[in-house]
């Protein structure tokens, strides 16, 4: 059985304070974060719904995606949203050597790079699949000017034992003032995000919550 911790502990936090888990907040504002896409259909409900409520939020795609849906990521950068790194082909950082590593995350900035606006400044932010990465790997990343962006909040969305309202029910119980939660545009946690999505939105704009981009 897999293992996962839905609210990320405070001591974890403070262990491996060079990752961003939250933000430091005292306004009611969410940090809504979307791993593994760019996904037909699943990213365009996702960005239906998020337009919706006038929410931005972070996409974290996987560079193969890009190359196969680029108008879909064109649409992600078009409406407002930042994206991030999530590898080319979603390796698992402790099963790979540093060069290895990065030179999958490289080939996924390239893939991005073809539609970001190279005059402007944009952050470089990186998540790593499975939150698997090796210290080794992090200092080189954040060498060459990533921020690793982890999360306080885990949807649980992947996890196909769970029911859609124990989603959304791990959301909502954990949530609080900079919180940056975790989703996945993909098929797999389709059911789950479909259902969760639009209730967390619904309800925490009615609690007075903003939704930001990283």
């Amino acid at each position: 059985m897999r293992f996962y911790l839905i609210k990320t502990p405070r001591i974890i936090k403070k262990i491996f304070f060079n990752y961003t888990w939250c933000f430091s907040s005292k306004q009611k504002e969410v940090y809504l974060t979307f791993d593994d896409g760019p996904t037909p259909e699943v990213t365009s409900f996702v960005l239906d719904v998020l337009k919706k409520y006038n929410a931005n939020a972070t996409f974290f795609c996987i560079g193969k995606n890009i190359d196969n849906h680029p108008e879909l990521f064109k649409r992600i950068m078009d409406e407002g949203h930042t994206i991030g790194n999530h590898t080319q082909n979603h390796f698992n950082g402790w099963k790979h050597s540093v060069e290895n590593y990065l030179m999958n995350v490289e080939t996924c900035e390239r893939a991005m790079q073809k539609f970001r606006d190279t005059t402007s400044e944009q952050k470089r932010l990186f998540r790593p699949p499975y939150g698997k990465i090796k210290a080794s790997q992090a200092r080189e990343l954040k060498r060459k000017g990533y921020e690793i962006i982890m999360w306080d909040v885990l949807s649980a969305d992947f996890d196909t034992r769970i029911s859609k309202e124990q989603c959304l029910k791990n959301v909502f119980e954990n949530v609080e003032n900079g919180s940056v939660v975790v989703f996945h545009d993909s098929v797999k946690a389709s059911e789950r995000l479909c259902y969760a999505l639009p209730k967390v939105l619904e309800k925490l704009s009615e609690k007075g919550f903003s939704f930001k981009a990283i």
